[in-house]
């Protein structure tokens, strides 16, 4: 193995890398005891068809994440632009759910702005560095065509087209 002249990549470098590639924005839900629980995510996959599975990556210390491994399950809330503001409450601290409206679906916080949701048993948890990502086994899911996608660019909110 050789050495590298160069200075290693700082997580800055890999920011700035990142911010080129548009993503969709995303809250996973799920419950701790009786209360609703989420947060915003734009590491969000299909994985496989057969059978279906999709994957998530969390943050080591949410507590979201913490919620889906006592549950195991979670939702996934795909969100359309008109319900951007979302997607910035559901990243920040505070009662995320308070005046949002939400239902559930086999007992799993489903929000209802979102523009496809899905809810997942987890299949399998693999920790890779501070985040970990979780494989779920998709048991209920539904959207709706009526919003424009909701993109995650350049660390900005954007409209598709």
């Amino acid at each position: 193995m050789t050495a590298r002249a160069e200075p290693a990549l700082t997580g800055a470098d890999f920011r700035a890398f990142m911010r080129t590639w548009p993503t969709g924005i995303a809250v996973v839900t799920s419950t701790a005891g009786q209360e609703p629980v989420g947060c915003t995510v734009n590491a969000f996959t299909s994985i496989s068809l057969r059978p279906p599975l999709l994957m998530i990556s969390l943050a080591q210390r949410s507590s979201t994440l913490a919620a889906i491994r006592r549950r195991e399950s979670f939702g996934v809330n795909v969100l359309g632009f008109a319900h951007r503001r979302l997607a910035t409450r559901f990243a920040t601290g505070g009662d995320r759910f308070a005046d949002v409206p939400w239902g559930t679906q086999l007992g799993i916080p489903v929000l209802d702005a979102a523009t496809a949701a899905a809810v997942c048993d987890v299949r399998q948890v693999v920790e890779v560095a501070d985040h970990v990502l979780v494989f779920g086994s998709p048991c209920w899911c539904a959207q709706r065509d009526e919003d424009d996608p909701l993109v995650f660019f350049d660390s900005t909110h954007r409209q598709l087209g």
